[in-house]
This record gives structure tokens, sequence and C-alpha cells, in this order.
């Protein structure tokens, strides 16, 4: 029999386009290298999830209020902040979390697929200051 936390690993896809910024109760919370918007990706850790409805009801009031922190902890660095969870290239549950500002470069329409990336010059930098925002532990990741 499997153990859903302690089999989880992060797809390879993401742990490639991120940086991890820590841990809260159910996710991993990651940054994503991309400088040109705050932008959060927040991973429930059980192996095998798809879908949200393959969490738990416990987990997915857990999800909702790692949601509601991480909204909130990027509420001023934007003036809208879109939330989604599409998983059409990563099939892992992972939850977006991006504060967009009117006239960034994508705007009014999704960041994805929009342009190239562009990564930060120092990611684990970056990613210090806004773990530091979040308020999340230092973590051994």
């Amino acid at each position: 029999m499997t153990n859903r936390a302690t089999d989880f690993l992060l797809d390879p896809r993401l742990a490639a386009d991120t940086v991890t910024l820590g841990e809260l109760p159910l996710c991993r919370v990651l940054m994503m290298n991309e400088r040109r918007y705050p932008w959060l990706i927040l991973v429930p850790r059980r192996a095998g999830l798809v879908e949200l409805l393959d969490l738990e009801p416990d987990e997915a009031r857990m999800l909702w209020e790692e949601l509601h922190q991480s909204m909130a902890a990027l509420r001023d660095l934007g003036t809208k902040i879109n939330m989604g969870a599409l998983g059409n290239m990563v099939r892992q549950l992972h939850i977006h979390v991006i504060a967009r500002t009117e006239g960034d470069p994508a705007w009014p329409g999704p960041v994805w697929s929009h342009s190239p990336r562009e990564p930060w010059p120092d990611p684990a930098e970056s990613a210090e200051t806004l773990r530091r925002r979040l308020k999340l532990p230092q973590c051994g990741i």
C-alpha cells in the first residue's frame, strides 16, 4: 500500500521551471522562474493527484486556506490576482497564483504561451525575497 504523502514526487517539468520557496501544511510552494510576473505555484504534497476532486475533503479545505494565504501575499504586487489549475501539460495537480498588472506584457490575456519566459537573473535571491514576504520557513529542499 502506498502513502500518498510520503510517495510525493514533484513533476520534473515543474521542478525545472521553478524555485522552491517552502512548505505549507499541505502544499509545496514554488516560484515560477519568470521575472515579469509575481507567480506562485502550489503543489499538494500527495502522490497521484491530478484533479482537485482527487483531494480528500479536509485536504481541499486546507488547499483553499493555503491559496488564500498565497493570494493575500501577492495582492499588493499587482492589480488583479489570477488563479488557475489547468494541468494540460503537467498532469500533477498544481495551482498557479499570479499577480497581474494592467499593461503587463500579456495583459489582458493569459500569461501562458504569451511569449518566451524571462527568467530571473538570480532566481535564488528573488525566491528568498518572496519567501520572506510569504513568511514561509526556510526549507532544506
